[in-house]
């Protein structure tokens, strides 16, 4: 029997020494053999469980899945630690440093009058952080994990930004997510006739335009 004191309420510190005591030798052998990349999909999906849970407007769901995600997280950092590598301290303090940079309306002496300049303050902030000097920098940066349509959403709005964008189909329409929802439905349906993975298809589609507006963005940039 491990040594561990049961409670009628606890709090994070306990989910911290609980996940220790688990990963320890006298813990549970399947989450001391973890490796970051062994419950990297778990982390995933938990936070689209969380992500159903505030659909859901469910309060009790929320809190049971968002405490899921908080436990990815601390397996995480218990793995690390154990490995001599980062603590969870190290993971809230470079969060918060984080935050206080990006944040120099609350922090430094600039003000922000609206929620979309403080936006502009910390994408700024970023690229500066980040070492970005261009749009496909930027580009390059999002993660090719996120799903498929997610990154090239967020590829198109970067390149909106400057002007590069493309022209709507339609530009009236009472049922336009209605329409757009079917045409996605069908182009997905067409992939799988063709035995053709659409997060793929759409990635691969992602990377070319990359490529092709980095060689725009250079033409530009020689002029």
């Amino acid at each position: 029997m491990v040594d561990f004191v049961s409670k009628l309420r606890y709090d994070v510190s306990d989910l911290k020494n609980l996940m220790s005591l688990l990963c320890s030798p006298e813990g549970c052998p399947w989450d001391r053999e973890q490796t970051h990349k062994s419950i990297r999909r778990n982390l995933l999906e938990e936070a689209y469980e969380a992500a159903d849970a505030i659909d859901n407007e469910n309060r009790e769901e929320l809190i049971e899945e968002l405490g899921d995600v908080l436990m990815q997280v601390i397996h995480h950092a218990n793995i690390a630690e154990r490995a001599n590598n980062f603590t969870l301290d190290d993971i809230a303090d470079e969060a918060c440093k984080k935050l206080i940079r990006r944040h120099p309306h609350v922090f430094g002496d600039v003000k922000a009058n609206s929620g979309d300049e403080s936006i502009v303050f910390w994408e700024d902030i970023k690229r500066e952080e980040k070492q970005h000097d261009t749009t496909t920098d930027s580009m390059k940066s999002i993660a090719r994990s996120l799903p498929a349509l997610w990154r090239a959403e967020k590829i198109q709005k970067k390149a909106a930004k400057v002007g590069f964008d493309f022209q709507s189909i339609d530009n009236s329409s009472d049922t336009k997510k209605e329409e757009i929802g079917n045409l996605l439905f069908s182009i997905v349906n067409e992939a799988r006739l063709h035995n053709i993975d659409p997060e793929e298809a759409l990635g691969a589609a992602s990377d070319e335009f990359i490529t092709k507006f980095e060689n725009f963005e250079q033409a530009k940039l020689e002029k």
